[in-house]
């Protein structure tokens, strides 16, 4: 035997050796660890399902350790509304290959050593025979998690292709999924990436006309860590390349085109703020462009405490309740009383003191809809504060609880004349001039209804409304009153309509 080779030999010999002292090592050390992420993952399961009626719970059925790998089973539970009438229980296995260097991560050429290597999938049951048999007796939900000394973890997740048909009026057509995920130990801080090709179901609706579903290019992505208080905070996105929906007796298709939904949460001290903007780049009928939308909403200055607690009421309080009132008026029986306690109904009282002592704020930044000749456009901002007293009358305690109120509504009569035409030809006329005269007559008649009734006035071809309310006094489309007249005013147009009809 040459040196080289020696060496080469002495090198795989100790590699052998610390692998198989290190898999000894992870095998003790496994269960433990499996416990204390089945009960993390329980905590963040409770996390998520609150506000919902429904629970769900993972559980480690049992654990078989062997030198190198072992075999977990798990079983995933989830009962209550929101998993439907009957309560649902996933089994899964686990093949696990214990560290410091799993073979298929040696193969892989990835050396750098990992607690563990877990390789899980769905297990078939009764009740995911279906599913098994739609991705051709493969296990249809599998994944890869790298656990590291640190705890932190990575993985893929992978949902196969499907091609079934669900009954006799319907079928489902499914790319499959993908996704990546790590986490840090803890899960302190999680990313994902994934990507889904395309998505088909075909059903029909209550009347038996046919309906069609078609997705495709679906992006999703998230960075989050965890805040404080032990809710996530940070970005999503949400990205899909086409969408068709097909459907009623005409077969009417509505396509939405490089949709774009990004969420982004921030945690300040005692304070978060959020926002959400949806896009959509195409919004089509019948393949006839029709324009492209967008919203944009905010929240800010909401404090967390004060929210958490009466998240906590919430739960403990008024989800029974809703369920019981619900329960008796399926009965034909009176519903019960929601009774709170003395000290119940003082920190209640106190949250809600603090939470609008933070000045919380709700806006509608942009609701806009937008055609090849005008956009119309909306957006809103309420300023909430703490009243002197929550004991006010209503009329009272509502002017004190706003700090500003503005509204600003534009509506495009040459966007109105775009939708109204598009509208036409889908009913069937075929006369274009008179379905575009028939359309200006439309946004006419309502721009003069608007202004007419004084809710509105004319900005070229715009109707424009606009409301601002501070400090007990508003102006409406440049005229300053008291609440009480504004009140009057509305009041008075609106009778005026009623009389009129």
């Amino acid at each position: 035997m040459n040196k080289s080779a020696g060496v080469l030999l002495g090198i795989v010999v100790a590699i052998g050796a610390i692998s198989a002292g290190g898999a000894w090592y992870t095998g003790t050390r496994l269960e433990g660890v499996l416990n204390t992420s089945i009960a993390d993952a329980n905590k963040e399961l409770q996390a998520a399902l609150v506000g919902t009626k429904g629970t769900a719970s993972l559980e480690l059925v049992s654990l078989e350790r062997h030198l190198f790998s072992s075999t977990a089973h798990y079983r995933l539970k989830g009962e209550g509304e929101a998993f439907g009438e009957t309560p649902v229980e996933l089994l899964f296995v686990d093949n696990i290959e214990h560290g410091p260097l799993p073979f298929s991560r040696l193969v892989s050429l990835k050396w750098l050593p990992v607690m563990a290597t877990s390789h899980y999938a769905l297990e078939k049951t009764p009740v995911t025979e279906k599913w098994f048999a739609a991705a051709k007796d493969k296990s249809p939900l599998t994944g890869v998690v790298n656990i590291g000394y640190d705890n932190a973890t990575n993985g893929t997740f992978e949902l196969l292709p499907l091609d079934v048909a669900l009954d006799d009026k319907s079928h489902l057509k499914f790319s499959g999924l993908n996704l990546e995920v790590s986490a840090t130990a803890q899960a302190q801080k999680v990313k994902a990436n994934g990507y889904m090709d395309n998505f088909t179901l075909t059903t029909v609706d209550e009347s038996q006309s046919p309906v069609k579903i078609e997705l495709k290019g679906l992006t999703l992505a998230s960075n989050l860590a965890k805040s404080t208080y032990g809710y996530y905070t940070g970005e999503n996105t949400v990205e899909l390349t086409d969408s068709k929906t097909t459907f009623g007796p005409q077969q009417l298709v509505l396509g939405l085109n490089k949709f774009e939904m990004k969420s982004l949460t921030e945690e300040s001290g005692t304070n978060a703020a959020g926002r959400a903007d949806y896009k959509i780049g195409e919004v089509s009928l019948n393949d006839k462009k029709v324009g492209s939308a967008q919203l944009a909403m905010s929240l800010k200055n909401l404090d967390i405490p004060a929210t958490m607690s009466l998240m906590q009421v919430y739960q403990t309080k008024l989800q029974p309740y809703e369920e019981a009132a619900a329960k008796a008026a399926a009965a034909g029986e009176p519903a019960p009383e929601l009774v709170l306690t003395p000290a119940e109904e003082t920190q209640v009282k106190a949250d809600l003191e603090k939470l609008l002592a933070a000045g919380p704020q709700v806006a509608l930044e942009k609701l806009a809809f937008t055609t090849a000749n005008g956009e119309s456009h909306a957006n809103m901002v309420l300023d909430l504060t703490k009243p002197k007293s929550m004991d006010l009358p209503p009329d009272q305690l509502i002017k004190q609880l706003i700090a500003l109120l503005d509204i600003n509504i534009q509506v495009s009569k040459p966007m109105l004349v775009d939708v109204l035409s598009v509208q036409g030809q889908l009913e069937g006329q075929t006369d274009a001039k008179l379905i575009v005269d028939q359309a200006k007559a439309t946004a006419d008649m309502f721009g003069a209804m608007a202004v007419g009734t004084q809710f509105a006035t004319l900005d070229g071809t715009n109707v424009v409304s606009k409301l601002h309310y501070a400090n007990n006094e508003v102006e409406f489309n440049g005229q300053k009153m008291t609440v009480e007249q504004f009140v009057g005013f509305v009041m008075s147009k609106i009778g005026g309509v009623q009389v009129t009809e």
